[in-house]
């Protein structure tokens, strides 16, 4: 037998939203399943079921943003915590990008929901997200998600000599952190001072740990990519819209 699981879980497998958006919708009576109307929280569907959602869901789902923010050190990710600002607070009228080539309008409703997909360290710079869009932030940072992202990590190395090669392979492959081992990263310099690292997770203050771990300090850290998605010229403290053209 085919086991049943949660509609809401289903939905989020399928793509077709977040859980939280799904259990929104099938609140709202905009979901069906097999032609009929579901709006009975927590309601179980098996997988081969016919899931549609109502026209009202996909064009409230449309008006929802996404932003890209150029993060300056000094601001958290997240929820405002022991006196420092969040990045969202970031997000007004005044420092969007005047390059950016999105004609979408800011109004500030889009501020609402408006949470980050992934984390950002205080003391690190760089590409920030903030979406109302559950697909996004599933596609960033959902248990699956396997995207890219891209840091410029400038360090000093703190014993004689220089960072060995076989400690350079160590970060690409053989670390491990809170006991587990880690995925296999790319790392490489870009010149004496400054290495590229790719990460496919982001584990609390992995790259800082990391560097640690074979005796290098990190000095400044940017994140310039997130999937296919690049900083950019985007001028630190600003921001602009996802355009509709790119993914991650």
């Amino acid at each position: 037998m085919t086991e049943l699981v949660r509609l809401s879980k289903r939905m989020s497998e399928l793509g077709l939203s977040s859980r939280r958006e799904a259990d929104e919708w099938i609140a709202r009576g905009w979901v069906r399943v097999d032609g009929q109307v579901i709006s009975e929280l927590g309601s179980k569907v098996l997988p081969h079921q016919k899931i549609t959602v109502e026209r009202q869901a996909a064009a409230e789902q449309s008006k929802r943003v996404t932003v890209l923010i150029n993060k300056p050190m000094g601001y958290v990710s997240g929820q405002a915590e022991d006196g420092y600002t969040p990045a969202v607070a970031l997000i007004k009228a005044e420092n969007r990008w005047a390059d950016d080539p999105s004609p979408e309008t800011f109004h500030p409703t889009q501020l609402r929901s408006l949470v980050p997909a992934g984390r950002l360290d205080i003391d690190s710079v760089g590409l920030l997200v903030l979406t109302q869009d559950g697909r996004v932030a599933k596609t960033l940072i959902g248990q699956d998600t396997s995207i890219e992202k891209e840091y410029l990590v400038r360090v000093q190395y703190t014993k004689e000599g220089t960072l060995p090669d076989a400690d350079l392979k160590k970060l690409c492959f053989g670390l491990w952190m809170d006991g587990k081992p880690l995925l296999a990263a790319k790392v490489r310099w870009q010149n004496e001072d400054q290495l590229s690292f790719t990460l496919k997770e982001g584990k609390k203050r992995q790259i800082r740990r990391m560097c640690d771990m074979v005796g290098l300090k990190v000095i400044g850290l940017k994140r310039v990519r997130i999937g296919k998605v690049k900083l950019g010229d985007l001028p630190v403290g600003q921001w602009r819209y996802l355009r509709p053209d790119e993914q991650f």
